[in-house]
């Protein structure tokens, strides 16, 4: 991708002139940008926003967790974007028997060679499919800790780095509960974004039903073709994070984080990974939407599935039928947006 005109915006405090100066090329990003989103939205019908929310993740370098009931998409979803992407691919069923070592990967005896060599799991890949990661018991959920955060693997003493890009796409049932374990709020945190995937309306069902009829969708997908290759993929994500962001703006995130650690609603407030998420992901929502800054519009969007899994309600608050998403809500209004 060229890139010749893009400066590093070292200084996001910059005086609007120097902006003036520097600013980015994002048009060939989004030319790649709206080739995956056609091509999704050609096998996936409606779902924008999580569409949307799945491509800023790509863009900004983080795992996501797609919760829904079943049957709304979710694996197929992850699987459509793992074929438009010219990368490695696999895909982790979880179990209640499903052990550390059958995902991360095992010393083996090598007689020939006298010696244990490390035989690598399904998790080393560039795109890691994990369907119902809340099925597995949480000695196997915690080997996801240090892949998740540091993009290695640490075996026996011994670190065995993964190849970027890494990113893992987990799904999740929120409605059955019987045989499933709560993922721990450490590796919650480790999740850009939580999309919550709902309901199809009348007429996005009805499409789907007219192209399962007409095997439109089995057909896209069998012929489906990477847009993007592996260094495309990292010079996007490098002028993603080039998106110019005002001090004022940065504020806002900050305040918006902090104000979740005191709020009456909430026992478990958002950590400073949070604000991190939010900056990251607004910047990835602006170059999707054709802007190279950030508005305080592009923070409120992504603000829910940012803040969602790295909340808690009080039990009163539950009791009473809310929501982390209404608490969120409530939280974006207190705060004074600047402009």
């Amino acid at each position: 991708m060229e890139n010749n005109e893009t400066t590093n915006l070292s200084n996001d405090t910059q005086p609007l002139e120097s902006y003036m100066e520097t600013r980015i090329k994002i048009q060939p990003l989004q030319d790649i940008t709206d080739k995956i989103k056609d091509a999704i939205s050609d096998i996936i019908v409606g779902q924008h926003e999580t569409i949307e929310l799945l491509l800023a993740a790509l863009l900004a370098d983080g795992h996501v967790l797609i919760e829904g009931v079943p049957g709304v998409a979710k694996t197929l979803m992850a699987k459509t974007l793992s074929k438009l992407i010219d990368a490695d691919f696999s895909r982790i069923q979880f179990t209640p028997d499903l052990m550390p070592s059958d995902v991360i990967g095992t010393a083996l005896f090598n007689p020939q060679e006298v010696k244990f060599t490390f035989k690598e799991g399904p998790v080393f890949s560039n795109i890691v499919l994990i369907d119902e990661i809340n099925r597995a018991p949480a000695k196997t959920q915690a080997a996801l800790f240090e892949v998740m955060e540091e993009r290695q693997i640490t075996v026996d003493g011994k670190t065995h780095l993964l190849e970027p890009p890494f990113i893992v796409l987990a799904t999740q049932n929120p409605v059955e509960h019987e045989g499933t374990y709560r993922l721990p709020e450490a590796q919650l945190d480790r999740f850009l974004f939580k999309i919550n995937v709902g309901y199809p309306t009348l007429t996005e069902e009805t499409r789907i039903l007219s192209e399962h009829h007409a095997q439109k969708g089995k057909l896209l997908l069998q012929n489906l073709q990477a847009v993007i290759s592996k260094k495309q993929l990292d010079d996007c994500r490098k002028l993603v994070q080039q998106v110019h962001v005002e001090a004022k703006l940065i504020e806002f995130i900050a305040g918006l984080t902090v104000s979740t650690r005191s709020d009456r609603s909430l026992y478990l407030g958002a950590s400073p990974r949070a604000s991190l998420a939010l900056l990251d992901a607004s910047k990835a929502i602006a170059v999707l939407r054709g802007r190279d800054f950030v508005t305080p519009e592009d923070i409120q969007y992504v603000a829910p599935a940012v803040l969602r899994h790295r909340i808690a309600l009080t039990p009163e608050r539950e009791m009473e039928g809310a929501t982390t998403d209404d608490v969120i809500a409530e939280l974006i209004r207190k705060i004074e947006v600047p402009r």
